[in-house]
């Protein structure tokens, strides 16, 4: 299996709609040149993770003009994409965080919510609703458990989508550079002790003038550093082996040693 995690780098003067066009063809452009399998995007690249004035007003429904371009673009290279995140509005109101993933045929494969917002009481943490749904997407080499950026700071999503089945977890972000050996750090644990691969893809330059931190990185289950990008626009193209996941939980069956997070057995 090939993936390739493309790390944009978010220009404040470049019109989103000509950013989204830019990078549907990025999309088809790598995919083709690498012959990718699964193609990532990072967090909030219409916007800015950090652009929180821009939220409201470059919102858009779930199935808006990024979902419109980028399942157009899926097809067209007929490859997994994994979009990244936009600002939803929903019908009712809200704005999400919301992942959006692809098949090859351009279907909604899934539509993560961000579970856990970055803010302490203001930025998105106040402008954001909370998304309450675990999500994974099966694919014909693996399944893939999806989280967004600071949700890596919270081990507990990621064991409850190994209990869902996920070999690998995927995580577009926006995560800022003064915080960038705690990105590697998380990266590096979820794989380490849920015996996954992790896909993290984040964003350079600077969002409202917050620095980037870059450096997306694929990490195997064993905690090894596969690839690992530097501060600006880079692509990431990695030949992954769905089956080390399996190899590696019998190797080494820590998962099967778990006891709390689990039912608790019966007294009777």
């Amino acid at each position: 299996m090939r993936a390739s995690l493309i790390q944009i780098a978010v220009d404040e003067d470049e019109p989103v709609n000509s950013r989204r066009s830019r990078v549907a063809s990025l999309v088809r452009e790598v995919s083709a040149r690498e012959g990718s399998d699964l193609v990532v995007l990072p967090e909030l690249w219409t916007t800015g993770a950090f652009a929180y004035e821009s939220f409201a007003a470059e919102a858009e429904p779930l199935e808006g003009p990024t979902y419109e371009a980028m399942s157009k673009a899926a097809s067209e290279a007929g490859v997994w994409l994994h979009a990244g995140s936009i600002p939803e509005r929903d019908p009712d109101g809200p704005l999400y965080n919301t992942s959006l993933v692809f098949s090859p045929a351009g279907e909604l494969a899934a539509a993560y919510r961000k579970i856990h917002r970055f803010g302490f009481d203001k930025g998105e943490a106040v402008m954001m609703a909370a998304g309450a749904e675990l999500a994974t997407v099966r694919t014909p080499d693996t399944t893939l458990g999806l989280a967004t950026c600071y949700d890596l700071r919270f081990p507990e999503l990621f064991r409850g989508l190994v209990d869902a089945g996920a070999e690998m977890f995927v995580v577009p972000a926006g995560w800022p550079a003064r915080r960038r050996e705690h990105w590697l750090l998380f990266a590096r644990a979820r794989a380490v002790e849920d015996q996954v691969y992790v896909l993290a893809c984040g964003t350079g330059g600077a969002h409202a003038g917050v620095p980037q931190a870059g450096h997306s990185v694929v990490v195997d289950p064993w905690g090894e550093v596969l690839a690992e990008a530097g501060d600006g626009e880079e692509v990431l193209t990695v030949d992954l082996d769905p089956g080390k996941v399996a190899a590696t939980r019998e190797q080494f069956p820590a998962l099967k040693d778990r006891l709390l997070g689990q039912a608790p057995p019966s007294r009777f």
